[in-house]
């Protein structure tokens, strides 16, 4: 009826903040060889049961990723998020989620894992269910609920098989919830399928685990993670800058700007602590889904004097997204900052330096300029922190932007003889803006680094800028020249 609230999709969940839950951080697995690949997940306190299982399981994905005959090329692409979809004193439940694209289209697939803190025992979700004949009666339930949507549904592809119902989680009401990934039971092109099952239907099929498990669900403290909100202010958040900017004149002293990559992350907390022994100040280019789960670490960069800027919701390739897409992964994460920091980010790093003209048009919109690099640290791909460490001192000169990823321990161990030995050398740690010529950053522009000081320069002047193609490339003139 038309005066009839209309009904929410029974098979939609809220997730958890993770935010509420102290002590987790991320865990990151990334790589550029041949596909671009990250991932990331959980570590929860007082589960590290279900942390292993968490990792066995997107690493046997990554396997399965790059092991795929014939399938290889910079366009591919495999990328893992998560969300908590239950927390109690008793269970906790992780919902991974899953996106490969091969060239033609993007597929998602969601896998749920829970763990019991009585039995100090991770869970499957078919781990849910009473027992094998509870999985049957559930799959013919499925059935009859996805029969109304053939053909488009091949509900014969439906088996009671654990590999099948690897996915179960429950909404709000408690009614049980079966997710299937993009095509195993339908074309691709119809998007996530998943069937509720009321909970009076359901309630008789559930082991002792799925009831503490639905139970956690409601009890759970619970915002439903989509972005958090910006906070409010009297007035519009301020843009971002370090509250010790000005402190040092890049024009009379040598400087470079640190940069890190994919945090906050496991050794976040750590490299802030090396920098500050050292008075040396850096730019963290945050993804907004952990800063959404480690917000204490960014309130802390922001007091020490680091700038937060913005590397997207999730670490997608944004050059292949779509302009709504594209635009969320970046608009999210300004809010997940700013509700944390009080500070709208103004500068943005593309996940693996991937760029197009719609990229610099969105960032352009939203204020942000786009800082690249020109000093490779390959933290990412190289393990070893001596070298990290000799190619940061080598490929370092005023103006330099390094960049480096905060969520390695490599790079965390090579972080002291970094500091040290350019310390000597004369150089200033200082952020992105600072370096000179950058105070004045235009958004929609690309920098790859600062102004150098000639040898033997006056005090006072600059020296010349380091090539144009080095320095900063205009939006606007890159899609004239590539039209």
């Amino acid at each position: 009826p038309a005066e009839a609230p209309l009904p929410s999709d029974p098979t939609m969940m809220e997730f958890v903040d993770p935010a509420r839950v102290d002590g987790i951080d991320t865990r990151t697995i990334a790589g550029t060889t041949g596909s671009r690949i990250h991932v990331t997940y959980p570590s929860l306190p007082g589960a590290p049961a279900l942390t292993d299982r968490l990792r066995e399981e997107v690493a046997r994905q990554v396997r399965a990723f790059t092991g795929k005959r014939g399938e290889t090329g910079p366009t591919r692409e495999f990328n893992v998020e998560w969300q908590i979809t239950a927390l109690s004193s008793d269970m906790v439940g992780v919902r991974l989620r899953s996106g490969e694209y091969g060239g033609l289209s993007w597929r998602n697939s969601t896998h749920t894992l829970w763990y019991h803190h009585a039995g100090k025992d991770s869970l499957g979700s078919a781990r849910l269910l009473r027992d094998r004949e509870a999985l049957s009666t559930l799959a013919g339930m499925v059935k009859q609920r996805l029969a109304p949507r053939s053909p488009r549904v091949n509900v014969q592809a439906i088996t009671p098989t654990e590999a099948m119902f690897d996915s179960i989680a429950f909404n709000r009401h408690g009614d049980l919830v079966v997710e299937f990934d993009d095509g195993q039971v339908g074309p691709v092109s119809l998007g996530r399928v998943a069937v509720a099952v009321p909970r009076e239907e359901a309630d008789p099929l559930l082991s002792a685990a799925g009831r503490h498990a639905r139970l956690a669900t409601e009890e759970a403290p619970r915002r439903a993670w989509d972005g958090p909100p910006i906070r409010a202010f009297a007035e519009a958040p301020p843009k971002a800058f370090s509250n010790e900017q000005g402190t040092v004149d890049c024009t009379r002293v040598k400087c470079v700007a640190l940069t890190f990559n994919d945090g906050p992350g496991r050794y976040t907390a750590d490299v802030l602590a090396v920098l500050a022994r050292h008075g040396a100040r850096a730019t963290f280019f945050t993804l907004g889904a952990n800063a959404a789960a480690q917000p204490e670490d960014l309130r802390r960069m922001r007091d020490d004097g680091h700038l937060v800027a913005n590397h997207s919701w999730s670490h997608r390739n944004l050059s292949s997204l779509g302009t709504p897409t594209l635009s969320e992964q970046l608009s999210r994460t300004q809010s997940a900052v700013a509700s944390v920091v009080g500070q709208v980010p103004t500068l943005m790093r593309p996940p693996y330096g991937s760029m197009g003209p719609e990229v610099s048009r969105v960032a352009e919109k939203m204020g942000l300029s786009v800082v690249k690099w020109n000093v490779d640290t390959r933290d990412l791909l190289d393990r070893d922190s001596r070298a990290i460490e000799r190619r940061a001192v080598a490929g370092a000169a005023p103006g330099a932007i390094i960049l480096m990823h905060d969520v390695y321990r490599p790079t965390l161990d090579a972080l002291p003889g970094i500091l040290t030995e350019l310390g000597k050398r004369g150089y200033n740690f200082v952020t992105v803006p600072e370096l000179d010529g950058l105070d004045a950053m235009e958004p929609g522009r690309t920098y790859y680094a600062g102004r150098t000081v000639s040898p033997g320069a006056e005090p006072g002047v600059s020296g010349r800028p380091q090539e144009a193609s080095l320095f900063r490339q205009d939006a606007r003139a890159r899609r004239s020249a590539a039209r």
